[in-house]
C-alpha cells in the first residue's frame, strides 16, 4: 500500500535528490492534474440545433466545446484527454450525418471519415463535429505536441469504445460493428502504428514476473515520474464488462501485451486504473481509499452543463480533495462559462504548473516541479 509521504525516501529518493530531480522520484499516482471531458467535441451549427431540440430534451447539455488538442496542452495546461472512439474497418461509415442531411448542409463533412480506421466523435448522426475526426489524427496531434515537450508528465488519454444508437440506426443511420477481440486487436494496433512502445505506459511496464497486475501495483505502484516523462497512458473508459471480457480475452487477464489500461476493481487481476466520474457524497472518501492503494483514478468536476450555469464550485472541490490523479473539466481556463452566466472555470489550485502533488498521497512536496 502507498502511504502519504513528505518527500521521496530511501535510497531512489538519494538518486533523484544526486540528479537534481526530487520530484522526478514521485510516482504517477503521486501526482494530480486537470484533463477535459471529450476533448475533441466541437458545438454543432445552429441549422442543426435546431433539429437537436426536436430529438433529445437534453440536447442543450451538448452545447460546448474544446480547442484543438495542442492548444489544451500548451496554452490550458490540460494533462489529459478524452476520445470516445468508434469502429470503421471499412471507411465512410459515420461520413453522412442523419442531422447534417436533414438539416440541408452541404456535405460531406471531412473527407477523412471515408478512410478506414478509427473515428472520434461524440454520437453518430446527431452529435459528430470534431477537432480530429479520425483517431490516428488526434493521436498525431498529442505525439507531436509531446515531442516538442519531452519533460511533460505522462498524458493520460482516456478512451471510451461507443457504439451507434439503435434509434438512429431504425431512421437509416449508421451501424457499428461490434467491439469484439478482433476490433480491440485492430485498436491497439492502430495506437501502436503512432506510439512507440518507449512513448507509451502500459501494463506490461508495471507488471511484475509472478504477479498479476492488481498484485504488482499494490506491491510496487505505478512508474516514477522520471521514468515516464514524455510518455502517454491509455486507459479505457468503458466499464462494460463484455468489452473488457473481450479485450482480456486469450489469457490476457493481467493485459498482457495490451496497451490501454482497463476500468477495473481492487482484487481482480487487471486492478491498477479506476473511474469514480462523481467525486461527491461517500465517493470521495471511495477514491480517497482507492488513490490511497496505489491505484490511478479518474474522476469528473463538472457536468455539462449544471456548474457552468450555476457557478457552484463543490463538485470541483470534492474532485481535487479526493485525490483522483485525473480530473476532468469542460471548462480549463476561465471565460468559457461565460457565456452560461458565471464565471466558472476547474483549475489546479496553487499553482502556476500544469501538474501538482497529490493532497491525499504527498504531504510536502518534494523541491522542483514534475515536467521539465
Amino acid at each position: 500500500m502507498l502511504a502519504a509521504v513528505a518527500v521521496p525516501a530511501g535510497p531512489a529518493g538519494a538518486t533523484g535528490a544526486r540528479h537534481g530531480d526530487p520530484a522526478g522520484e514521485l510516482r504517477l499516482t503521486q501526482l494530480q492534474a486537470m484533463a477535459t471531458h471529450n476533448s475533441y467535441h466541437r458545438e454543432a451549427p445552429r441549422a442543426e440545433q435546431r433539429l437537436m431540440g426536436r430529438h433529445d430534451p437534453n440536447w442543450r447539455t451538448l452545447r460546448y466545446g474544446h480547442a484543438d488538442l495542442p492548444d489544451q496542452f500548451e496554452r490550458q495546461r490540460v494533462r489529459g484527454i478524452e476520445l470516445d472512439v468508434f469502429p470503421d474497418p471499412e471507411g465512410g461509415l459515420y461520413a453522412e450525418p442523419l442531422i447534417r442531411r436533414a438539416a440541408g448542409l452541404p456535405g460531406p463533412v471531412d473527407p477523412a471519415l471515408r478512410k478506414p480506421g478509427f473515428k472520434v466523435l461524440h454520437w453518430a448522426d446527431f452529435d459528430y463535429h470534431s477537432s480530429c475526426a479520425t483517431l490516428r489524427g488526434c493521436l498525431r496531434q498529442v505525439r507531436r505536441w509531446s515531442h516538442q515537450r519531452p519533460g511533460h508528465v505522462a498524458v493520460p488519454v482516456l478512451l471510451e469504445l461507443k457504439q451507434t444508437d439503435p434509434r438512429l440506426e431504425e431512421r437509416g443511420g449508421a451501424e457499428s460493428p461490434p467491439w469484439d477481440t478482433a476490433m480491440l486487436d485492430a485498436l491497439d494496433a492502430e495506437i501502436r502504428s503512432v506510439f512507440a512502445e518507449d512513448e507509451m505506459v502500459t501494463p506490461d511496464d508495471l507488471r511484475q514476473r509472478g504477479r498479476t497486475l492488481g498484485e504488482s501495483v499494490r506491491a510496487r505502484g505505478w512508474p516514477k515520474v522520471r521514468d515516464t516523462r514524455g510518455r502517454v497512458v491509455f486507459l479505457m473508459d468503458n466499464d462494460d464488462r463484455e468489452i473488457q471480457d473481450a479485450y482480456r480475452a486469450g489469457g490476457r487477464a493481467s493485459l498482457e501485451g495490451r496497451v490501454l489500461f482497463t476500468d477495473s476493481e481492487p482484487g481482480r487481476a487487471d486492478a491498477a486504473f479506476m473511474k469514480v466520474n462523481d467525486p461527491t457524497g461517500r465517493n470521495q472518501a471511495v477514491i480517497r481509499d482507492l488513490v490511497r492503494r496505489g491505484y490511478y483514478v479518474r474522476t469528473r468536476s463538472d457536468v455539462p452543463l449544471e456548474q457552468a450555469t450555476s457557478g457552484d464550485t463543490a463538485m470541483l472541490r470534492a474532485a481535487l480533495g479526493s485525490g483522483a490523479q485525473m480530473v476532468s473539466t469542460d471548462f480549463p481556463v476561465p471565460g468559457l462559462a461565460a457565456r452560461y452566466g458565471s464565471d466558472y472555470v476547474a483549475e489546479l489550485p496553487g499553482t502556476d504548473g500544469p501538474v501538482r502533488c497529490n493532497p491525499v498521497t504527498v504531504r510536502r512536496c518534494p523541491p522542483g516541479t514534475p515536467e521539465r
